[in-house]
């Protein structure tokens, strides 16, 4: 990731437990092959380490509250400089 310009990361889960909370799973993120986005060793404390790097999540469930733009999720990722990639994005390099 050091020598990238543009990191796209997987977005899947806001937290560990989501898709359980929901009724949705009885797996958790991780066992699902995916870093959340809050809790204890979480995507965004990673991805604070590249300051410089342009950080891009895709691949976002549709059960993440990162997609509501009034959500306090989404605040947190903006405010920790990530963005959220949206159907038609472009990405110039």
């Amino acid at each position: 990731m050091d020598a990238a310009d543009v990191l796209l990361l997987d977005g899947t889960f806001w937290d560990e437990d989501e898709m359980i909370r929901l009724g949705l799973s009885a797996k958790p993120a991780r066992s699902m092959g995916h870093i959340p986005q809050s809790g204890p060793g979480n995507l965004l404390d990673l991805l604070a380490r590249y300051p410089d790097k342009r950080r891009i999540l895709i691949h976002i469930n549709n059960s993440n509250p990162v997609l509501r733009a009034d959500s306090p999720e989404r605040a947190a990722l903006e405010r920790a400089g990530v963005e959220l990639a949206f159907d038609g994005m472009e990405i110039t390099l």
